[in-house]
């Protein structure tokens, strides 16, 4: 028996407690600078078993392969395509038997990793002594080799495996499926459709009325007490932004230099995996930040109720959110150097993108959640009481805000022993559903909530628009979350369902663009007003168009994913949405609460408007010159070569992948220098709030001309 059961469970348990999918990426998902661990076994098992079919000698290379005349090489490549995609899996007795040229090729697999995962590889910024323990080794090595066997032996009664033939190599015999092709057309016909009907029925039914000129300037509030405990949640969101940026830098600069930081070794301290997962955990937690204190600020205000001890709950929610923040960070770390041991899935490091924060730290985010939709409920409460039973505003607010916890608590469907196939399923729910569903529709409904408060919209219209908007996110974003499950073992139908319903995904999008339109067509004092917030919400609706509609789209057809999986197309769309969209939004919640109660004389517009230009043109500046042309390079050797190929050394450390490194270090800095002026720009605000006297309660609002 080469490997067992057991073995295979230990390794995938180990493999998530070091950091999983921050080195390398398993299946495609997870990290871009070391291999896609999948592929890579597949292709040296794969080139070792045609090494003992040709000549019983299973040290056998590509230039080996290649160097075979056209005839042989076609033969052996179709010998070793049956020998790995013959299912050899027994169902009765659960034994998984292998060739004989198989057993010997995948032995030298465990050799060659034996030295990898041990030494380490500079390149791929694996650390040395990455494993130490040589059962370790053969466990991890046992359960890529286990993910390796599920992308090319096929399924039962099924021309492609259980990954649908990804990742893509033609040596044993993986290519896209027929099935992918087609879909891929479906989803692009369907998404032509879906936006010609969209435009004709709203641009029809468009009541020139709802939008409301508003004759004099909004006036400037004092804050309530809670407000202004509120405002702190701002600046340490603001505090975490910048850390991430930094972390970024770092991440990126381990392309070009595997083991440093310009000399410094970095490594040792502050390893490629920990970097990154501080860079994705942060990005997280300020954005999720601002959208938590846009509640808490937003409540009493729409509310009109400042409940007793309110702000002393802000404060006691601010303190813990920091608890849980430093702890998963630390804990995230300590995981990824080995400190934690078997301890790393509850107090480090859960191995998996976006949910990395071990499982007491989830625990205790969800808890802080709960608590703080208790903190909204009391503020809104009277408000809910006026509007009835009816399903208004006020309740759409309340409901949206529900969904947060409830559906972050999906990342607890799962443990580190979960199958992958499963597991992936509900951290899609986490990622997709989470951030880019309920939480966007959160932001809709306070937005529309707060134009309709200000007089720019109708409230029925602002109700009208809430309701379709959330009707289209969730119709299509639900049904949405299967492109990201096309290559983990899930049934057929899962490419046609994902294909159809990710492209409608881009209609939500287009109907946002036109709200923000509609809402700005104000009187010129309210849009001078709220120029800096509304100016981040056209930012939101550009990049949702670009960045989560375009680029988002470049990868949700199944043919141009199957060769896009796993390789720098995808972080294009990540930088481009996770940041363009939702960090813009949570940028426009936080300066739409700051301005109604930040004093004139704090605010300096001019910089808040470099602060804008340079945050986005940095962020331009950075997919032209650097993610999108590593992306398409890497994307044509994968059609070329193989997912394998793309991943590989000679591809990640050429000179045009280290290129497009170093360009990317003007749109960096440009992008860094803005969000340091919103950072300053943000704290002088705070400052202003904390020197002006309080509003007991957020229904008496002052005049603008109020003494400074």
């Amino acid at each position: 028996m080469i490997l067992s059961q057991a073995e295979i469970q230990q390794g995938q348990e180990t493999y998530l407690a070091r950091g999983g999918q921050h080195i390398g990426s398993v299946w495609g998902h997870g990290s871009y600078l070391a291999p896609d661990w999948t592929a890579d076994v597949l292709h040296r098992w794969g080139l070792a078993t045609a090494g003992v079919i040709y000549n019983s000698n299973p040290v056998f290379t590509q230039e080996d392969l290649e160097s075979l005349p056209d005839i042989d090489r076609a033969t052996l490549q179709i010998q070793v395509e049956k020998q790995f995609k013959t299912n050899r899996y027994d169902p009765e007795t659960k034994a998984l038997t292998l060739t004989e040229a198989q057993t010997i090729g995948l032995q030298k697999v465990f050799e060659d990793y034996q030295t990898w995962l041990s030494q380490g590889s500079v390149v791929h910024s694996i650390p040395s002594g990455w494993f130490t323990d040589n059962t370790q080794i053969h466990n991890v090595t046992a359960f890529f080799a286990w993910t390796a066997w599920a992308a090319s032996a096929n399924r039962p009664n099924a021309p492609f495996s259980y990954t649908a033939n990804f990742p893509h190599d033609d040596l044993i015999g993986n290519q896209a499926p027929p099935q992918f092709l087609i879909w891929s057309i479906v989803s692009v016909i369907v998404l032509i459709a879906a936006i010609a009907v969209f435009l004709f029925i709203y641009l029809t039914q468009e009541d020139p009325e709802e939008v409301q000129v508003v004759t004099e300037r909004p006036s400037i509030r004092l804050a309530t007490p809670s407000q202004k405990v509120t405002t702190l949640f701002f600046g340490v969101a603001m505090a975490l932004f910048l850390v991430q940026i930094l972390m970024g830098m770092v991440t990126a600069h381990y392309a070009v230099e595997g083991d440093g930081f310009y000399g410094v070794p970095l490594q040792q301290y502050l390893p490629y995996a920990a970097s990154r997962t501080w860079h994705l955990q942060l990005a997280v937690f300020w954005i999720a930040t601002c959208w938590l204190a846009a509640g808490l600020y937003f409540a009493p205000r729409f509310g009109k109720n400042e409940p007793p001890g309110q702000s002393w709950g802000n404060g006691a929610l601010l303190g813990a959110l920091t608890v849980v923040v430093v702890g998963s960070l630390i804990g995230a770390w300590a995981g990824v150097q080995g400190f934690l041991g078997d301890k790393s899935f509850w107090f480090g490091h859960q191995g998996y993108e976006y949910v990395e924060l071990g499982r007491l730290w989830q625990l205790l985010l969800i808890g802080g959640m709960v608590f703080w939709l208790w903190l909204m409920y009391r503020a809104l409460k009277p408000a809910l009481k006026a509007e009835g039973s009816k399903t208004g505003l006020n309740h759409f607010f309340l409901y949206s805000a529900i969904t947060i916890p409830l559906f972050y608590a999906s990342g607890l469907m799962y443990t580190n022993h979960t199958p992958l196939s499963i597991a992936e399923y509900w951290r899609w729910w986490v990622v997709h559903l989470w951030v880019e569903g309920f939480f966007e529709v959160f932001a809709t409904v306070t937005i529309a909530y707060l134009c309709s408060e200000l007089g720019f919209l109708k409230r029925s219209s602002a109700l009208r628009a809430t309701y379709l908007t959330t009707i289209l996110y969730l119709g299509s974003g639900v049904i949405g979350t299967l492109h990201h499950l096309y290559f983990s073992g899930t049934p057929v139908f899962i490419t046609a369902m994902g294909a159809v319903a990710s492209a409608l995904e881009v209609v939500p999008l287009t109907l946002i663009g036109f709200e923000v339109v509609k809402s700005i067509r104000l009187s010129q004092e309210a849009q001078g007003f709220y120029r800096v917030p509304l100016k981040f919400l056209i930012g939101t609706c550009f990049w949702n168009l670009v960045g989560a509609g375009v680029f988002g789209f470049l990868i949700n057809p199944p043919i141009v994913l199957y060769y896009s999986q796993g390789i720098n197309t995808t972080p294009i769309h990540a930088h481009s949405a996770l940041f363009g969209v939702y960090g813009s939004l949570a940028l426009a919640l936080m300066l739409f609460a700051l301005r109604e109660i930040t004093p004139d004389h704090a605010g300096n517009e001019k910089l808040f408007n470099l602060s804008f230009w340079g945050i986005n043109i940095g962020l331009v500046m950075m997919m032209v010159f650097g993610l999108i042309p590593s992306g398409f390079y890497q994307l044509v050797q994968s059609v070329n070569y193989g997912t394998w190929y793309a991943r590989s050394a000679e591809v990640i450390n050429s000179s045009w992948m280290h290129w497009t490194v170093w360009l990317r270090i003007p749109g960096d800095i440009v992008f860094s220098l803005g969000a340091l002026l919103m950072v300053l720009c943000v704290l002088r605000s705070i400052i202003a709030i904390f020197q002006q006297p309080t509003q007991p309660q957020p229904d008496a609002p002052l005049t603008a001309d109020y003494p400074m």
